[in-house]
């Protein structure tokens, strides 16, 4: 065995450097805050071309002054949203309308121009699009035009030469001068415009892994979600999966340093720097620390009580559907317990409900829980052998009652999935002696 040279080693670590940075800016600048690493982007630009191509399927263009990693999206739903940096609040349809309309006018937009003057044509661009526009007069409708300002500031389209963008939202109308990056405006928009019907079109086509097919769809799945369930997959993409699961979390830790969990539900892969994630539990702030708790809770009192290993005959449980009465009546009790000497939230505090909808959000996006009834927002629809008459919850080829044996009628209710285990404050395990290929699958009931 021949092992690599320190050449080879820096060059491997120089490419994962810069393959890492793409991942989580897929928008990086010469002059951004991560110049350094654009240096290396720019030095292994072919390089991780050809890789992330084939690999995720994702086009990679290096310019001078820029590097853009377009992104496809896993389909309707299941974007990760931009938040306004200050608050942390998500955009709202309306930012995002706004966003979209200045866009569409910094793309031909002079090099330099007044931010009354881009107000004004993105107002005249709205009407010519047939978006009604809101009273400018009105704070919010200042604020929510300069949130999206202020991303396009972010992103190196925009660049405040004198005064800020923010300067719309005052009272009195502030002025700015600014400059504009018409070729990094161009490049913001990754899916195919031209051909698409409609925004739903549109986020389809982003979606399509074309020639790739379950390959490159699944490997898209495990690096931008943080765990994949079997039951999230069709027949054929569960197939490859199973097939390849070792390969590919070589594959992975070597381009991307990202180290595979793999258990009996799913797949997870864990970025041990802590840097590839715009989600984190545990956290701070209110809600972050009031998702912990709950999950906790929840492991404790749905834990199946005794499965067994799906390679004994065991059923598999992926996840178990969460009682409607159960989670209002333990946010309530973590507000009493812990919310009113911990200085969470005073708002939340008074209202229950606003907290709870704020942490099952979080729960779910982490895909810790998720909604319960038949539905992929992804948009490749269920798994082959769906049976929506059956009594228990998601069928899939080897799987009985992925979901669990009690499947509500509706469909807004809530299934605790199997990776919030890991979230368990004590486990106590005593696992069914099982295969040597299985003996690194653990259920629900005993996380590692």
């Amino acid at each position: 065995m021949t092992l690599p040279s320190t050449h080879d080693v820096a060059l491997a670590a120089e490419r994962r450097s810069a393959a890492r940075l793409l991942l989580a800016h897929p928008l990086v600048t010469s002059n951004g805050p991560h110049r350094d690493t654009f240096l290396l982007i720019r030095r292994h630009a072919d390089w991780l071309a050809q890789r992330f191509q084939q690999v995720l399927g994702y086009r990679l263009l290096v310019e001078a002054s820029y590097a853009r990693l377009f992104k496809a999206g896993l389909g309707s739903g299941s974007g990760q949203r931009l938040q306004r940096p200050s608050t942390g609040t998500p955009f709202t349809p309306r930012t995002y309308a706004y966003l979209a309309l200045a866009l569409s006018v910094l793309v031909t937009a002079p090099e330099q121009l007044l931010l009354s003057q881009l107000v004004a044509d993105i107002t005249a661009a709205a009407v010519d699009a047939g978006i009604e526009v809101s009273d400018m007069g009105r704070q919010a409708e200042r604020r929510t035009i300069a949130a999206a300002l202020r991303q396009l500031v972010d992103w190196g389209a925009v660049v405040e030469t004198e005064g800020h963008v923010a300067a719309v939202a005052e009272d009195q109308g502030g002025e700015a001068l600014l400059s504009v990056d018409r070729e990094i405006a161009r490049a913001i928009v990754a899916g195919p415009l031209t051909i698409s019907r409609d925004g739903a079109d549109l986020v389809r086509r982003a979606a399509d892994p074309g020639f790739g097919g379950p390959r490159t769809y699944v490997r898209r799945r495990l690096v931008e979600t943080p765990v994949v369930y079997l039951d999230d997959l069709t027949d054929a993409e569960r197939e490859w999966l199973r097939s390849r699961q070792r390969r590919e979390a070589q594959a992975f830790s070597e381009l991307l340093g990202l180290e595979a969990e793999i258990r009996a539900e799913g797949i997870a892969l864990v970025d041990t720097d802590d840097e590839l994630t715009d989600l984190r539990l545990p956290g701070t702030g209110t809600i972050a620390q009031a998702a912990l708790l709950l999950v906790e809770r929840l492991v404790d009192r749905l834990r199946p009580t005794d499965p067994g290993h799906p390679a004994t005959g065991g059923r598999l449980v992926i996840g178990v559907q969460i009682p409607d009465a159960l989670l209002p009546e333990l946010i309530e009790e973590l507000i009493e317990e812990y919310g009113r000497r911990s200085n969470w939230q005073r708002g939340l505090l008074e209202d229950p409900d606003a907290l709870l909808a704020a942490v099952l959000d979080l729960l779910a996006r982490m895909r810790l829980i998720a909604a319960s009834g038949p539905v992929r927002a992804d948009g490749h629809g269920l798994p082959d052998n769906y049976d929506d008459g059956a009594p228990h919850g998601r069928s899939v080829t080897d799987v009985v009652g992925a979901r669990g044996q009690d499947r509500p009628s509706q469909k807004d209710g809530w299934v605790l999935l199997a990776a919030a285990a890991r979230f368990a404050p004590t486990v106590a395990t005593t696992p069914a002696p099982v295969p040597a290929d299985s003996a690194d699958h653990v259920t629900l009931e005993s996380p590692r």
